[in-house]
């Protein structure tokens, strides 16, 4: 994925958690955009613990392995493609 079009979930306004997936079936979950660091070569996501103070550690993810971002909450992000009506 295009590390511009991935600032652009972190950068929506109000901020909606996101989820991260990755090609290798992984996926992380971003609930406050501080908490991810896009590069053109590299997406670091800090991993919360569950008691949700300061992370516990950074996972780090080559944007060209990210297939897609959902929002947390379910509903289809904007990007999502519509589904035509016959």
């Amino acid at each position: 994925m295009d590390p511009i079009q991935i600032l652009g979930h972190l950068h929506r306004e109000p901020f909606q958690p996101i989820r991260v997936c990755l090609s290798d079936g992984s996926s992380y979950e971003v609930t406050h955009p501080e908490l991810a660091l896009v590069t053109r070569t590299e997406v670091a996501i800090a991993i919360r613990p569950a008691a949700g103070k300061l992370p516990d550690h950074m996972v780090y993810c080559d944007p060209l392995h990210i297939t897609r971002i959902e929002p947390l909450n379910g509903a289809k992000s904007k990007s999502a493609s519509k589904k035509r009506r016959a």
